[in-house]
């Protein structure tokens, strides 16, 4: 990935924040088949000094042998984006001299890749998916509310998958090389069109 020093962002437990902020991430693999890509949701979890990824495919999923194949996996989390207009700039009252861009907030993990057979795995992975994504509900659904026959049969149909990750890298594309001034007028423009992204720039009256 492309990372310009302004953008990039080192810290191991703000990248994990970022990563449970976003759990759904593109798993991309390069095996016998060529590159696939597919969107699975994800746990993670520190063992040590190992930080893991989790998650489970469909058996039928054909990119369970491409990764029996090559192992070594990239899952790309993607936090947001939102087109940058130049209007939003005070610099472009003052020069004309701007353009419009992109900004956006990802996080790239590479590692290497295992399949997981059996419930001793899958069992404890998505009961902490559904409790990470039901936690503070008014009314929180939980695996144990389903019949254990019908949930022992849906894990029958999913494959296990755990990642241990090699690399974590971090891009904040959020206007950090403008002015503070253009920074403020991109936050505001953001906010006004309603753009989520806007969370993640700081407040300059802050």
């Amino acid at each position: 990935m492309y990372l310009p020093p302004a953008f990039a962002e080192h810290d191991p437990d703000a990248l994990r924040a970022l990563i449970a902020a976003a759990p759904l991430g593109m798993l991309i693999t390069a095996g016998p088949g060529g590159a696939m890509a597919n969107p699975l949701p994800f746990t993670q979890g520190l063992e040590g000094d190992r930080h893991l990824l989790r998650a489970h495919l469909a058996r039928a999923n054909p990119q369970i042998a491409e990764i029996a194949a090559a192992p070594e996996v990239l899952v790309v989390f993607q936090l947001g984006e939102a087109y940058v207009s130049p209007s939003w700039y005070p610099t472009k009252a003052e020069t004309g001299k701007v353009v419009p861009t992109w900004n956006y907030a990802m996080v790239q993990a590479r590692g290497t890749a295992r399949l997981i057979e059996g419930t001793d795995f899958l069992r404890p992975q998505i009961e902490a998916l559904t409790e990470a994504q039901e936690h503070g509900r008014p009314a929180p659904w939980a695996v144990s509310d389903a019949p254990e026959r019908f949930i022992a049969a849906q894990m029958r149909g999913i494959t296990g998958l755990e990642i241990e990750v090699g690399a974590l890298t971090g891009k904040l594309k959020l206007s950090q090389n403008r002015t503070e001034a253009d920074r403020a007028g991109v936050r505001n423009g953001m906010i006004d069109e309603g753009v989520p992204l806007a969370r993640l720039m700081p407040d300059p009256g802050s």
